[in-house]
């Protein structure tokens, strides 16, 4: 699932020993770089789901703490959270003009929520990503886990360092944030 988004990479992969996210630093406006070390992921839910953004720092904020609020009232339990949190971002007419999308995951499921109403878990239940540089890096992903013995990390890094290096949208400027066992 791939919104046309100039915004960024964000890239997640539950492993077997880990759930790992991350994103590229870099804010794009049109065809100007602006800022080259964003974060674009973050720890929610006391610190038991990561999520990562891609669309406007503002609306990034204003996703992530409607998100934490649903994450506490259904005690942190991420499906009920994602289903209730995409309800309300697609009824908000604001909200759901936004070109946005979010990944959340915890070390049981993965989920890429859109202003649509959507709420997917990828077929694999493993790998997802959003944003301008998404489909190099999920496909450099793909491949990592099929063919080389990597660790979650390493290959979350490895795959938004190649994604970096082909999309103008996205630089290798890259953060990660884990959840292990």
């Amino acid at each position: 699932m791939q919104q046309d988004l100039h915004a960024t990479t964000i890239l997640a992969y539950k492993g077997k020993n880990k759930a790992v996210i991350g994103g590229d630093g870099q804010v794009s406006f049109g065809n100007t770089i602006l800022k080259g070390n964003a974060t674009k992921i973050r720890k929610l839910g006391n610190g038991k789901v990561i999520g990562g953004f891609a669309g406007s720092t503002a609306d990034a904020f204003n996703l992530f703490e409607m998100f934490e609020k649903h994450l506490e009232t259904t005690k942190g339990d991420l499906l009920k959270a994602a289903v209730e949190f995409s309800k309300e971002w697609r009824k908000d007419k604001y909200l759901r003009q936004l070109e946005a999308m979010m990944i959340v995951l915890n070390k049981e499921h993965i989920f890429i929520l859109t202003g649509n109403g959507d709420v997917v878990e990828p077929e694999d239940g493993e790998i997802a990503s959003i944003g301008s540089g998404g489909n190099f890096a999920i496909s450099a992903a793909r491949a990592l886990a099929k063919h080389a013995d990597m660790d979650e990390e390493d290959l979350v890094r490895e795959s938004l360092q190649i994604a970096g290096e082909l999309c103008v949208y996205t630089n290798t400027n890259i953060k990660i944030l884990k959840l292990e066992d």
